[in-house]
């Protein structure tokens, strides 16, 4: 019987754990605080910074919310950064992409001071991490390592192929997974757009990820009897004239090979926003000098 991954699940694991590191930060005099930065009115974007400070409130760590107009020079979002990488209260700085056309991501990227860049995108960590000394994991390929640990898959040995290689997902798990760590030492393979024959990488695959952002790109045809199916793409499509999400993986004939799998929506998304306050705890604790468990 195939273990469908409760991604819901593993995340409220992760912020009960983060409870008593928060537990010694308070009990030094030290609230964690995340900034969100949002430029924007895409609805989207909109939600995603609304539950984001949500899970904040749930686990005791400030939100400050910055709303700026999306016709507003570049400058002002520049110098809201530099104010929060001043201020010493604000432990996370969280810009919300996309950014208007206006003003270039990896300005703002770079922007973020590394000590407080939790989403782990700046070159510095960027760097730390492919030198196999990370501060900051981002936050979904170290939620997709979280839930193969939940799940009892060993990745040391394991044949792992990536379907993706963007900055955000594929490159850094490919590194993470690469790594000699307790969730590394897997033999990586990373497919895309110019990959020949996906199929034949995915099916001497021990692990599947999928994160293309192609809708149900990896089907039950593409895949090994027992094969690990990590699905990272949140996809809105057209169906029956109504719109629903869908994932980079065709979920019923790709569950019909797997040994587990991770469903969508419920599965990678509630990790990405567990690991986002991992990383703001993580964030706090260096800079207030203060050990904590994590």
């Amino acid at each position: 019987m195939t273990d469908v991954i409760d991604g819901d699940a593993v995340a409220a694991d992760v912020r009960e754990g983060l409870a008593d590191a928060i537990g010694t930060l308070d009990d030094a005099g030290v609230t964690p605080t995340l900034a969100t930065v949002l430029m924007s009115d895409d609805p989207a974007s909109e939600t995603y910074v609304s539950m984001k400070q949500q899970d904040c409130a749930e686990v005791g760590i400030e939100a400050r919310d910055v709303e700026l107009d999306p016709e507003a020079p570049a400058e002002e979002l520049f110098e809201t950064v530099a104010d929060l990488n001043a201020d010493p209260a604000v432990n996370g700085i969280l810009v919300q992409m996309p950014v208007p056309d206006h003003v270039e991501d990896r300005d703002v990227i770079r922007a973020i001071d590394p000590a407080k860049d939790v989403d782990g995108f700046h070159p510095e960590n960027v760097g730390r991490l492919v030198a196999g000394d990370p501060v900051f994991k981002p936050c979904t390929p170290h939620g997709v390592l979280k839930l193969l640990d939940a799940a009892g898959v060993e990745t040391e040995g394991a044949d792992v192929t990536i379907v993706g290689r963007s900055n955000i997902v594929g490159k850094p798990l490919a590194n993470l997974l690469l790594q000699k760590a307790d969730d590394g030492n897997a033999t990586v393979t990373v497919c895309h757009s110019r990959t020949e024959d996906v199929s034949e990488k995915t099916r001497r695959a021990d692990v599947v990820i999928a994160a293309a952002g192609v809708p149900e790109l990896v089907d039950g045809s593409m895949l090994t009897d027992g094969t690990v199916v990590i699905d990272v793409g949140v996809n809105r499509v057209e169906r029956d004239g109504e719109s629903t999400l869908v994932g980079d993986v065709d979920f019923e004939s790709a569950k019909s090979k797997a040994r587990a799998i991770t469903p969508v929506p419920g599965g990678v998304g509630p990790m990405t926003r567990a690991m986002l306050l991992y990383n703001t705890v993580k964030a706090t604790s260096r800079q207030a000098e203060v050990p904590v468990d994590l």
